[in-house]
């Protein structure tokens, strides 16, 4: 695959219609998801000896962050809740404390 091949896919890949997922409406009320996307690429070449070569490659993730709800003409942002970093985040604290705890209680 050649660079510019590369760089034409990324162009595509990181299109707004990765981030707003298309309209979905039930009931009177329209659904919008929404993603963050993030995409990373890189490339090179050279030649030895009137040998060369090429190679590029690109990466891409998305993560849903949340959707916009429309109802009676009002428009509310829901975010996702990422329930596996929640849990790491209340990990952490709790672990934090405990050490906090030992080291007070070893002091006195």
């Amino acid at each position: 695959m050649k660079i510019d091949d590369v760089l034409r896919t990324a162009k595509d890949a990181m299109a707004v219609e990765r981030v707003y997922a298309e309209p979905i409406e039930r009931d009177g009320t329209t659904l919008i998801g929404v993603a963050a996307v993030s995409g990373g690429g890189g490339g090179g070449g050279s030649e030895t000896n009137g040998e060369g070569g090429s190679g590029a490659g690109f990466g891409l993730g998305a993560k849903p962050v949340g959707a916009f709800v429309i109802r009676d003409g009002n428009v509310r942002w829901q975010p996702a809740v990422d329930v596996n970093r929640l849990i790491g985040v209340v990990g952490a604290v709790v672990l934090a404390a405990l050490i906090v705890g030992v080291r007070f209680v070893g002091r006195r």
